[in-house]
């Protein structure tokens, strides 16, 4: 996304405007620039606050991005051939153990402590 600028023509223009009619319309050349440049400025987003940038950073750096994608399919994955070795080994009770032990991978793999 641009960012609108401030036309370089137009300040020209008031520049030249501002010598022709001398230094009793100073005040209002300054009030009609200020305007132009106070739009200019709240046009542009507003950036994120610098904890957020500083965290991303970080991340970024040490490769912490968020992996739950990942996760769900390694999980899917390794529940395939889990599964099929638990039911027909160990019945019911073991697939349902296979499962479970599965979820809670998931589960204190989402609510693990960032730092």
């Amino acid at each position: 996304m641009t960012t609108p600028r401030l036309p370089r023509d137009d300040l020209k223009a008031a520049m030249a405007a501002r010598r022709e009619l001398g230094p009793d319309y100073d005040d209002a050349f300054i009030e009609t620039v200020v305007d132009r440049i106070e739009e200019s400025l709240d046009a542009r987003p507003a950036p994120a606050p610098p904890r957020l940038r500083r965290r991303a950073a970080v991340e970024r750096a040490r490769g912490d991005g968020d992996h739950s994608l990942a996760m769900a399919v390694l999980s899917l994955l390794a529940a395939i051939p889990l599964s099929a070795i638990s039911a027909i080994n160990a019945g019911l009770p073991g697939l349902m153990f296979a499962l479970a032990a599965i979820v809670l991978i998931n589960v204190t793999y989402t609510f693990r402590p960032r730092g």
